[in-house]
């Protein structure tokens, strides 16, 4: 049995309505990274200065040393670029979130101030600004504790939102263990928040963005100017907005930092934006809490059976039936690489047809055979499984005239007579008069197409009982 942990099917063809607060067509939310003073400095214990997210081409970390340019870069975030924010956001009355690494809040007490009053969210953004891919589980669950503990301390309150944005593979189930976050934002993979189970726990997810963010003015291929910055917030506002028009409406995350959306000529572009959505009705600028409280109560989550966490016996109960009286179909399909993309009525159709489209022509004809005639003895004396009574129920099969009777006799010896396995036809796509149509027709084909024919209804009609079961 092999397991894929990704989810590449998400909501599918059909997101759900978010039910945005008002009516609102879509939910612009703007988070501003608060990293300076928790960035990788020698001053703070690390082995080397930092290389990320600067307007320093080039950068490279200097081991042993201070990078003095670095450090007074990321200190112009802290001394003049979040003030100029803090202005543009409380003039514009436009609540933001603050992604806030605990020491460099703990360094920052004015600026912690400053959000409070303005009542903007302060999330966690994890203890130090710095990378965890390399770093030992037990490591981590412990740094994100201490940064719990930290950020209570300056803040006042224990955060409820959490980015790590240089995280781990384990960040995100660790940060939904700790227990305490009404959400974790460190996913990319959608427009809208979902649930993610992680053991006993119901994890809210609100992805965030790395390409509606200041981020790319300091990395390649990036934003030069505030216009372009502007340009590429603008188009994919409309792009979402249209789609809220439409009946979708979406969440469109905007990612910020003090040091370099803080310098005048690229908050220029920002500044745009916001005069630009302000013209706009049903436009909804909630903190990430907001976003998590809203969706909590209107789209809470419910855990199911989902095919890919069954166990064998389970998984061979539920759908050995699926292909007639066939169930090493569904033994074959459980050996597969199943993941959250088979748990929809599509999914695990794709995988039941993959063990039955591999199998051998000999075993193939035996699931042929296994189906009933239509209509015939086994309906008569009430001895169908229950899923081809009503298939042929839905059809009117069950109710035929005695002529129609007769006719069904006649063409099913016919068929079996000349093909050698059972006359198959998905019914719950034909009424009656359709069935004997094609039945008529069939009948004469050569038995080579009768068979791959019959198998290709074969796979309908197991597409169809799987959408009476999944989603």
């Amino acid at each position: 049995m092999k397991r894929y942990p990704r989810d590449m099917r998400g909501y599918g063809a059909t997101p759900p309505d978010p039910k945005w607060p008002g009516g609102a067509r879509i939910a612009v939310q703007f988070v501003l990274n608060y990293e300076e003073g928790g960035e990788n400095s020698v001053l703070h214990g690390d082995a080397a200065s930092e290389a990320f997210l600067s307007d320093i081409a080039g950068a490279a970390p200097w081991p042993g040393q201070r990078h003095w340019n670095m450090e007074s870069i990321y200190d112009y975030g802290a001394r003049a670029g979040f003030w100029r924010l803090h202005r543009l956001f409380t003039g514009a009355d436009i609540p933001v979130t603050i992604y806030g690494v605990a020491s460099a809040l703990a360094r920052s007490p004015e600026q912690v101030a400053a959000m409070k009053s303005a009542g903007w969210e302060i999330a966690s953004h994890g203890l130090k600004w710095i990378e965890h891919r390399d770093m030992p589980e037990d490591e981590e669950r412990a740094a994100i504790a201490k940064a719990v503990r930290l950020h209570a301390e300056v803040v006042g309150e224990r955060p409820l939102g959490w980015y790590t944005g240089r995280c781990s593979a384990n960040t995100v189930h660790l940060v939904a263990q700790e227990g305490g976050f009404a959400y974790v934002s460190d996913t990319y993979d959608d427009d809208l928040p979902y649930w993610l189970e992680v053991g006993d726990r119901d994890q809210l997810i609100i992805p965030y963005t790395l390409e509606a963010n200041d981020m790319r003015f300091a990395t390649a291929p990036g934003y030069i100017t505030g216009e372009q910055f502007f340009t590429y917030l603008r188009d994919a506002f409309d792009a979402l907005y249209a789609e809220g028009q439409a009946g979708a409406p979406k969440m469109m995350s905007v990612g910020l930092h003090c040091r370099l959306i803080g310098r005048p000529g690229k908050l220029a572009g920002l500044k745009r934006f916001l005069d630009y959505i302000s013209e706009f009705e049903d436009v909804w600028c909630p903190r990430r809490i907001d976003i998590a409280r809203h969706w909590a109560e209107t789209h809470p989550h419910q855990r199911w059976d989902r095919p890919s966490q069954m166990d064998r016996t389970r998984f061979v109960e539920a759908f050995g039936g699926i292909f007639e009286h066939s169930p090493w179909i569904a033994e074959r399909a459980f050996a597969l690489e199943l993941g959250p993309a088979h748990d929809s009525a599509v999914g695990l159709h794709n995988a039941l047809c993959r063990a039955f489209r591999s199998a051998s022509r000999e075993e193939r004809l035996g699931v042929l055979r296994a189906h009933p005639d239509l209509a015939g003895k086994l309906a008569a004396a009430k001895r169908l499984t229950m899923e081809s009574t009503s298939e042929q129920a839905s059809a009117g099969l069950d109710a035929l005239t005695d002529s129609e009777r007769a006719r069904f006799t006649r063409l099913n010896g016919q068929y079996v007579e000349k093909h050698g396995f059972p006359f198959i036809i998905a019914v719950r796509d034909h009424d009656k008069p359709g069935i004997l149509a094609g039945f008529e027709r069939r009948v004469a084909n050569d038995s080579d197409t009768e068979f791959l024919e019959a198998c290709k209804q074969v796979e309908r009609i197991a597409e169809l009982r799987l959408q009476d079961m999944l989603p």
